[in-house]
């Protein structure tokens, strides 16, 4: 018999964020040695009054558990607590249910509830959690100021990080998280852990030329053939600083054939439209996400790519885009500390230019850089990315780390349960 698995993660299949596409090709990968189950909330936009709390799904081998929850608009705090707080308590009462359960693996969203679940489940079910750390929290808000209130960070960290020691192992996607995690334990003895890099399918998203017809169809609907495409591609959310990135983008009038073009949806994304339409910014272009079938050609539109952080994201988040857009093969525009898994990245892998968050001189100087940049030097720069991609970040190489990981923390939990029968049945 397999072991069981059950993953309460949030976003999953057919959600389209990163986390939920990375997830999904885990537990696909994953499906033939292991049952799972996958608890995650209910994609937007498919989400109907009338239904059940609880939606029961498959794919492939797969089991998939939707909770119903209300909608949430992501600019109003107290629309995301309320959202938040009632995956929190409909996610733990669907984990309590499932029965024989040899692994919980949580990851850190909903920012700390993710491990607080973990936890819940690993105490009452008496079984193993794997808790999977994408960022640190309250880490993420503090840097961007979110919250004013310095006893609730503390309290969250707090709790956030009982949750880690509580773990029977902690998975970071980052050197520098790795880093964070240990000053957490403040030099005491901290829970088994390995850094497992997130990935992207790079035998799918591969580098194409302008010329090719799905992309230049891309270019064509979207009005941007004949334009050096400077492109961010991924959540337009509280973490980038964004909204101050793009007051720059104005000081690009007298580049025609210039545009930045931001792909995604997010807390900001309104905010930023609407600075463009005060000063009538015409060279920026917004658009939704694209579907993953597509995603490969809208990449490769870009001439170069936004790969960003806040100032204080260093060892909190790593931006994952980072994977798909070296898979492509194009340069990146760092806006990265040093010291970061994005900074490290792009430095050994010789695939763009690099700057500190909040040097916005620094950032529209680079932009004229890669404009004015010889054309094939500019594309053998992404290749470079593309090289070490496939060197040091390939997909089955990070899906088989966790394999072996899951195994071997599933072979323990069987090994604990067979001594512990054997040894009642001596009592008897």
């Amino acid at each position: 018999m397999k072991p069981k698995i059950v993953f309460v993660i949030n976003y999953f299949y057919p959600d389209v964020v990163s986390t939920g596409q990375i997830m999904t090709e885990l537990c696909l990968y994953l499906q033939k040695d292991f049952d799972i189950t996958v608890i995650a909330a209910q994609t937007e936009g498919t989400i109907h009054e009338k239904q059940s709390r609880f939606i029961l799904d498959h794919l492939e081998q797969i089991q998939i558990i939707k909770i119903n929850l209300p909608d949430v608009n992501k600019e109003n705090k107290l629309s995301r607590l309320k959202y938040i707080s009632a995956y929190f308590v409909w996610a733990t009462v669907a984990l309590l249910k499932q029965k024989k359960v040899d692994l919980i693996y949580t990851i850190s969203q909903p920012p700390v509830l993710g491990g607080v679940i973990g936890t819940i489940g690993k105490l009452l079910k008496r079984t193993k959690h794997i808790y999977n750390i994408q960022d640190f929290n309250p880490e993420q808000a503090e840097a961007v100021g979110y919250s004013k209130k310095k006893w609730i960070a503390n309290t969250a960290r707090w709790v956030d990080t009982l949750s880690c020691k509580l773990a029977d192992h902690v998975v970071t996607v980052g050197e520098d998280m790795k880093e964070t995690l240990e000053r957490r334990f403040n030099n005491r003895k901290v829970t088994d852990n390995s850094v497992i890099h997130n990935w992207t399918d790079e035998q799918e998203i591969v580098p194409l030329s302008k010329d090719h017809p799905k992309v230049a169809d891309f270019l064509r609907e979207h009005h941007l053939e004949g334009k050096f495409v400077i492109m961010y591609s991924g959540n337009l959310g509280l973490y980038y600083d964004l909204e101050n990135l793009i007051n720059m983008t104005g000081r690009f009038a007298g580049y025609r054939d210039l545009a930045f073009v931001f792909i995604g949806e997010g807390a900001v994304k309104r905010k930023m439209q609407d600075y463009v339409e005060r000063h009538g910014i015409k060279q920026v272009y917004f658009l939704p996400f694209q579907a993953k079938e597509n995603l490969k050609y809208s990449l490769n539109a870009a001439d170069v790519h936004l790969v960003v952080n806040q100032k204080g994201i260093k060892g909190v988040s790593v931006p994952s885009k980072i994977y798909g857009v070296m898979a492509a093969g194009k340069p990146v525009l760092g806006v990265l500390e040093q010291g970061s898994e994005g900074y490290r990245i792009i430095s050994e892998s010789k695939c763009g230019r690099l700057m500190e968050p909040q040097s916005y001189e620094m950032f529209v100087k680079h932009v004229k850089d890669l404009y004015m940049l010889n054309r094939d030097e500019l594309r053998n720069m992404g290749l470079e990315g593309r090289d070490y991609l496939e060197q040091h970040l390939k997909r089955n190489t990070s899906m088989e780390k966790y394999k072996v990981l899951l195994s071997r923390l599933a072979s323990r939990t069987t090994d604990h349960q067979v001594v512990g029968k054997r040894e009642y049945a001596a009592s008897e």
